[in-house]
């Protein structure tokens, strides 16, 4: 009679393990498949293209089901987790035919985006970092620690604010935060607008076994998130963690700091087009022979030093790389043949290694000697610290080769991956087996022989053992007595014989005990080779770093790169500068180079001249070149002297933030704003086009006080684009600005781009050649034509007064000009000042029509003006300056 419930036993154990994962898919295994029920079907099948079937399709509430094979579980496991859940993996516990009663499940793991270890070829060079961050209540600050699972790297911070903890996890390019409720009420929702996944984890106590990894950490908030993202690991991977490596403290003011927004505006590791990684500096520098190797090339192209003693050591070990290329080619030779080192020492440690990991560790083992022999053959005390830390570990690559077979399976448990010769006792069964099977086949002939049918033949099978089968023609000449029937099929009857059951007795007990013992000796390898795990890893650090400079070293003698000379003093000397991405994509002789020259007097320069002529490229080949000579590679140009920047700050380039529901003009101020609050002099600052997302004169006056706020307080390198012809006059009264432009010349109406900067301000803007270029109708290019000769027509005058007879008034207070003057002339020059800044306000509310209607308005125009020049900008931040300007604005437009 059908079942009327969906109320079994099984359900039931199966929702009581559903309660202790609710944000994950449950596989629950079922003999040879992985089953999904209720919501984790319906939506798994639609994820996953899988049929939705039902369970107890004839009770009054059928259960939705679907399911996969479990060989094949893990495909479909990685389609869930790379769309950003988490799945739990149910295992049965016992056999199920000597189960008593419900067979025993248990979750043997719960896999999830920032645990995932089982990485695609097409991701060896990628880590995937799983993020933890906790809130200290006491100091304010945030503790923010990550890890790769796959190679035991764990790293811990204490960040100041939530911008630089988002700005860290982006970075990262985490696919996952654990974090505690704190955290997660309040900042949850921001983290998943960027698509990472947020897990709660509030328990903190991690097991005996790993905390030796805090033992190196003196700060509470430090120890405190790192146990966070232990515990979190410990619960969801239910596995040996032997290969996390000691938890090691970083401050990223120790490195080039760069913020997400500038990273991706300079297009270091991804394209803002395609989001891919061709087309970047990461794929132009990449050179590297093992996964390893791109990891760390990535880490060092993320985190430039700031050192100069250990920025000149690495530059001065690609020296030697680039002048002996016989040497190099020999260790690119050895190095092509190591295997991922880390990710090998992790699956060791989780117990999934198998014979041909064991064989591709041993293979790689076995180049180190020849590696060591390379840097012999240098000579050089540079890599005298390299050659004594390239431990070969000979005797892991010993045991390996005298015990694992060259040939071995995948499968650990069903025999053939320990060598001959290697176990006596292994031996043994081995012999036993081959002479078995030996002596079968022997006895196959004699009895052909003896009851003269040729046909006659000794088979297997798991149910009935060895046999002899007799078809049924050749029955009668089988003697009476003879064999011992055993089955009878439709053509064909099978026999046995006493000694044909000793024979399988003994060839089976063999088959078995040699795939037994086989398996303990593979542990027992395994747990040998796992006790040498930290001089594993300890070796791929060192084989990645020789990997990364090898890389720098071809790369720098393919594009002509130079060794750049790295100063105390603030001063770049950049002579013809290329962009290094941009000139392999053109070709080395398409390529027109430029110097980048700003003494310890130049602190600004400002950039003009037409769209598409180069500005952007200019100003990030200046950005590329401090990153590249930071990470220790030469640079692309012909000579560069470089002082050491501690940030880069970028605005370039024109992107809303939807995701934050920010307007174009609002990222901009926003990027604007966290230069102007955190550069110093030692900075880098890379500006395009700032104002431009807002009404003319707006932008202007944005622009110019942006301009004036950094040369009067901030004193960073800056490159500024801008399209303000207006603020070219700038260079009368900031002392420390110059002007550039990018050459272009008229030949018969046409334009034309020399891509090269020269000196002094650019002529026009050349926009309406540039809409020609693009191929817009030749009508409305006529008429923009006209409407443009229109506008300078009638703003002739304004702008003379807008630029005060060529000397714009900086828009700072009085009393900021008097603390920059000699004490004996402060009253004079406030006076001045004061009564210039008041003119000009003056001069600028000009521009707009005042009518008599308009008297209400002329009003609050003075109240603005005395506002202005009572207004303390000194004590205020830029973003306070232009909340003052905008709500001036509009009090003015009532």
């Amino acid at each position: 009679m059908p079942q009327k419930t969906s109320d079994t036993p099984m359900m039931r154990q199966y929702m009581e393990i559903k309660k202790q994962y609710p944000d994950a898919f449950l596989f629950y295994r079922i003999g040879d498949f992985y089953e999904l029920f209720y919501d984790d079907a319906i939506k798994g099948s639609q994820l996953l293209e899988l049929t939705l079937t039902a369970r107890s399709k004839n009770a009054d509430d059928p259960i939705p089901m679907c399911g996969v094979p479990h060989h094949a579980a893990q495909n479909y496991i990685d389609i869930l987790v790379d769309q950003g859940y988490k799945v739990a993996i149910c295992e049965q516990m016992e056999d199920p035919k000597a189960a008593k009663g419900m067979v025993k499940r248990e979750v043997i793991q719960l896999v999830t985006p920032g645990t995932t270890t089982d990485q695609k070829a097409e991701d060896a060079k990628e880590n995937n970092y799983l993020t933890a961050v906790s809130f200290d209540a006491a100091t304010k600050k945030y503790g923010f620690a990550y890890t790769d699972l796959s190679t035991g790297e764990l790293k811990v911070a204490i960040l100041d604010d939530i911008e630089s903890v988002v700005n860290e996890a982006v970075g990262l390019r985490t696919r996952e935060i654990v974090a505690d409720q704190y955290f997660v009420e309040h900042f949850g929702e921001r983290f998943k607008e960027l698509n990472i996944l947020v897990s709660q984890q509030n328990d903190v106590e991690i097991s005996a076994e790993l905390s030796y990894l805090i033992q190196n950490l003196t700060s509470p908030i430090a120890v405190q998130v790192v146990k966070q993202l232990l515990m979190y690991v410990q619960v969801t991977q239910k596995r040996n963690l032997a290969h996390m490596q000691k938890a090691i403290a970083y401050e990223p003011s120790f490195y080039l700091r760069m913020d997400h927004a500038s990273k991706y505006n300079l297009e270091l590791t991804r394209l803002i087009r395609t989001g891919k990684k061709q087309g970047t500096l990461l794929w132009l520098l990449d050179e590297t022979k093992t996964a390893m190797g791109g990891r760390l090339l990535k880490q060092w192209l993320d985190r430039p030093l700031i050192r100069k003693d250990a920025i000149n050591a690495r530059q001065s070990r690609v020296q030697v790389l680039l002048e002996h290329f016989f040497e190099r080619s020999n260790l690119q030779e050895e190095l092509t043949k190591v295997y991922d080192l880390e990710r090998l020492a992790g699956r060791v440690a989780f117990g999934n290694v198998n014979g041909r990991d064991l064989i591709q560790l041993k293979t790689s083992l076995l180049q180190i000697p020849k590696i060591r022999h390379v840097l012999a053959e240098l000579d050089d005390p540079v890599f005298d610290e390299a050659l004594t830390r390239l431990d070969p570990v000979s005797e892991i690559a010993d045991l390996i080769e005298a015990a694992i077979d060259e040939d071995a399976p995948i499968s650990v448990t069903e025999g053939n991956v320990i060598k001959d010769g290697y176990n006596p006792k292994l031996d043994e069964y081995r012999d036993a087996m081959r002479n078995g099977k030996k002596w079968i086949a022997d006895l196959q002939a004699q009895e052909r022989q003896a009851t003269g049918i040729k046909n006659l033949k000794i088979g297997y099978n798991k149910v009935f053992g060895y046999y002899i089968e007799v078809t049924r023609a050749n029955l009668a000449s089988v003697p009476e007595g003879r064999y011992e029937r055993k089955q009878t099929l439709t053509n064909a009857e099978r026999f046995i014989t006493p000694e044909l059951k000793e024979k399988e007795r003994i060839i089976l007990e063999a088959e078995q005990k040699s795939t037994d013992l086989e398996y303990e000796l593979f542990k027992k390898i395994r747990e040998t080779i796992k006790e040498q795990i930290e001089r594993l890893q300890n070796l791929a650090k060192q084989v990645a770093e020789l990997d990364v400079l090898q890389s720098f070293a071809v790369v720098s003698e393919e594009y002509q790169f130079v060794k750049p000379t790295m100063t105390e003093s603030h001063e770049i000397e950049i002579k013809a500068g290329r962009h290094p991405v941009v000139e392999k994509v053109m070709g080395h002789q398409s390529y027109v180079p430029n110097d980048i020259l700003m003494n310890q007097d130049t602190e600004i320069l400002l950039i003009t001249g037409p769209n598409m002529s180069g500005k952007s490229t200019y100003m990030r080949q200046l950005a590329l070149t401090v990153i590249m000579a930071q990470m220790g590679c030469f640079v692309p140009a012909e000579e560069a002297t470089l002082p050491i920047f501690d940030q880069i700050f970028t605005r370039i380039g024109a992107a809303d933030d939807l995701i934050s529901g920010q307007s174009t003009f609002m990222v901009e101020m926003q990027e604007a704003n966290r230069a102007l609050k955190d550069g110093t002099a030692n900075s880098l600052i890379l500006f395009d086009e700032i104002g431009r997302g807002t009404a003319t004169y707006d932008g202007m006056a944005l622009a110019q006080s942006i301009i004036e706020f950094i040369h009067q307080n901030v004193h960073a390198k800056t490159l500024f684009s801008t399209h303000y012809h207006e603020l070219t006059a700038l260079d009368q009264t900031l002392t420390r600005l110059k002007n550039v432009h990018v050459g272009a010349v008229e030949q018969d109406g046409n334009l034309v781009f020399l891509h090269k900067m020269e000196d002094g301000p650019a002529d026009k803007s050349y926009g309406i050649h540039v809409a020609k270029l693009a191929g817009m109708p030749d009508s409305l290019l006529a008429r923009a034509s006209v409407i443009l000769e229109q506008l300078e027509n009638e703003n002739q005058g304004d702008a003379a007064k807008l630029t005060a007879s060529e000397t714009p008034q900086p828009v700072f207070t009085a009393s900021q000009a008097a603390e920059t003057q000699p004490a004996d002339q402060s009253g004079a020059e406030e006076s001045s000042v004061t009564s210039s800044s008041r003119e000009v306000v003056e001069e600028q509310m000009a521009l707009f029509d005042t009518t008599p209607a308009q008297k209400k308005t002329n009003q609050l125009q003075t109240q603005v003006v005395e506002q202005l020049t009572n207004l303390n900008l000194m004590d205020m931040t830029p973003m306070e300056v232009m909340n003052q300007l905008y709500k001036w604005q509009k009090k003015l437009r009532k």
